[in-house]
């Protein structure tokens, strides 16, 4: 949240109104914002704001403060509660942010720089001056809201964001702004107007990402100061020497293996000195710890935070603070994580008690060789990459995620790199509305393909003639065609995301200190990359068997009669394990066709035998 003068938001609202003509139109945006102008006053000239606020979010109460040049409007933002600190600021040039572990990181994909850009506008109320700052301002129309009017207009900054902004038609104060972040829609809405000092300030700001409830902030302005505004790098990313994590031993690096279930990478891992857990290695992800995982160590969650992911739906979390988590000679010591459900036992067969991923990778050099089955870990400072890392590839950071410059097909696309995904690419349902590819890729199936945070992640699957990662590039892909209404994958802001089943056919390295990642083809290539299951089945170990969740239409699995709640209690004459899901699932996957599968599935207390003659699905 970024509270200011009755300013500025995170979200979208799409509403219309009949607006006047040109004229009209021109007129209202004049006499809005000189209105907006009088009712605020004008800042000294030259100045810089600090407002310090009691912020209730995340179910934390603590403080917000915020250092704004009101002639530039860079910023810095600082919230602490309960020992949970996070921040963001914006120079001008490039927005950053401090994560709960206490790294900084720049911030350079997506919607990160021009969501700053329209930030810093409302702060400096650029749209005061007489050429509004660069900006395209429309008037909407006027609009009721209970007893009040309000006027809305439309802006957008040269190089930032739209957003949309209300204003009381009495005492023409900002009532509400809203825009799109990333995939969610914001709306901040500022109440109790009072003056201080030079100028009239909203001393209750609200900002709902529309998660529900639990996802709503609140901020209470305490006091403020004007001073003069201090040079920009006042606003620059700090940089200091990177703390958190060392290798045992004051060692160069450390390899430990990992074993490779659905595509996911995992590792044994202690916690405060107890274990061993199963630990998920995750790109894509941040430092989770699972609610029984905190138990058993005695650590101690506060707060909670609404997380959400790869599927539509939400979940909730809270911050933990633990003192050591150790992967062979690894040591993260002194950090903040977030307590959580991760992967049921059900979704992938076997019990994942915690999750690595951001907050480890941003220490240290990360080298995932999926062909011998390890990972490398070296100290940024000792890294001396060369011949034997591959291709190099310069990313950006959308969020905690890599970013990259990519194809789909002969589409140039930003892609999220993603060693928590189970897939090859996932393409997001933006992409693929506005490149109409449902009707350019006709043969397909639609399967559920995958199980995160917010639940099923479900895609139209086909087969792409090639993906490109950087000048790498993958023939004859496994590509799924996302049309999600909401989650990660109706996110407008990248293309589409990477996982395990491509990225194991290279060793990849990840420098986060240099931002680069680094491709070398693994030889032979695993038996079973490019391919997609021949069944047609999602199956999840429940019930004392695996226990069907989706059948996809036309597919082997319909073909045999199989339905939704179907218990696979014997797979070719042999009781299941719910250990060897995974290995279920790569039978399915790289068996031929015209293979024979016999199962004995039970239904509504009756068992029977059913074959599956796999086929392709794409």
């Amino acid at each position: 949240m970024r509270p200011l003068l009755g300013a500025t938001v995170i979200a979208a609202l799409m509403v219309t109104g009949a607006a006047g003509g040109e004229t009209r139109a021109g007129a209202n945006v004049d006499a809005i914002l000189a209105a907006h102008r009088a009712a605020v006053n004008d800042p000294p000239a030259g100045s810089a704001l600090t407002a310090v606020y009691r912020q209730v979010s995340s179910g934390l109460t603590g403080t917000l403060t915020e250092q704004i040049d009101l002639t530039t409007g860079a910023y810095v933002q600082r919230s602490e509660a309960d020992g949970v600190k996070e921040a963001e600021g914006f120079d001008g040039s490039t927005p950053w942010q401090e994560d709960v572990s206490g790294t900084y990181t720049p911030q350079q994909g997506g919607d990160r720089i021009p969501s700053a850009v329209s930030a810093a506008y409302r702060h400096a109320n650029l749209w005061w001056r007489a050429d509004r700052g660069g900006a395209a301002i429309d008037y909407v129309g006027r609009e009721r809201d209970g007893s009040r009017t309000l006027e809305h207009l439309s802006v957008t900054p040269r190089g930032g964001r739209r957003f949309e902004a209300w204003f009381d038609s009495q005492t023409h104060l900002l009532a509400r702004v809203s825009y799109d972040q990333q995939f969610l829609h914001l709306t901040e809405t500022y109440a109790d107007y009072r003056r201080e000092g030079p100028q009239v300030l909203a001393h209750e700001v609200v900002v709902d990402p529309g998660l529900g409830a639990g996802a709503v902030s609140r901020a209470t302005l305490m006091h403020c100061d004007y001073a003069a505004a201090p040079p920009a790098g006042a606003y620059a990313m700090p940089n200091p020497p990177l703390t958190g994590a060392v290798i045992a031993g004051n060692l160069a690096s450390t390899t430990v293996p990992f074993r490779l279930l659905n595509n996911h990478v995992y590792v044994e891992a202690t916690v405060e000195g107890k274990g061993p857990y199963t630990f998920i290695v995750d790109t894509g992800g941040h430092t989770l710890l699972s609610p029984r995982l905190v138990r058993d160590v005695g650590l101690k969650p506060i707060g909670t935070a609404v997380t959400s992911g790869a599927g539509e739906g939400h979940g909730t979390s809270g911050f933990v603070h633990y003192d050591e988590i150790a992967i062979g000679g690894v040591r993260l010591h002194d950090q903040m994580g977030f307590a959580t459900d991760i992967y049921d036992k059900s979704i992938e067969g076997i019990a994942v008690d915690g999750m690595v991923g951001f907050e480890l990778l941003r220490r240290l050099v990360t080298t995932i060789d999926y062909g011998r089955r390890t990972i490398t870990f070296t100290t940024p400072a000792r890294f001396r990459p060369g011949p034997d890392q591959g291709v190099a590839i310069p990313f950006v950071f959308y969020d905690h995620v890599p970013s990259v410059p990519g194809r789909i097909g002969d589409l140039p696309a930003r892609l999220d790199i993603d060693t928590g995904s189970r897939t090859e690419l996932d393409v997001t349902s933006p992409f693929v509305a506005r490149h109409g590819l449902r009707e350019r890729f006709t043969r397909g199936t639609n399967a559920i393909t995958g199980w995160g945070v917010g639940g099923p992640a479900r895609s139209y699957v086909v087969r792409m003639p090639a993906v490109a990662i950087g000048p790498q590039t993958v023939a004859d892909a496994v590509v799924g065609l996302s049309d999600a209404r909401g989650g990660t994958f109706s996110d407008p802001n990248f293309d589409g995301n990477v996982g395990s089943a491509l990225l194991k056919r290279f060793v990849v390295t990840f420098d986060y200190t240099r931002q680069v990642l680094y491709l070398k083809p693994i030889e032979p290539v695993p038996a079973d990359v490019g391919t997609f299951d021949r069944s047609g089945l999602w199956v999840i170990a429940r019930g004392g068997g695996y226990q069907v969740m989706d059948v996809a239409p036309g597919s082997a699995a319909a073909q045999a009669g199989l339905k939704v709640g179907d218990l696979i209690v014997a797979v070719d004459g042999r009781p299941v394990v719910e250990a060897r899901l995974s290995q279920l699932r790569e039978t399915l996957r790289s068996s031929a066709p015209g293979t024979r599968v016999g199962l004995t599935v039970r239904r509504e207390k009756q068992s029977r035998g059913v074959t599956l003659l796999l086929r392709d699905q794409i």
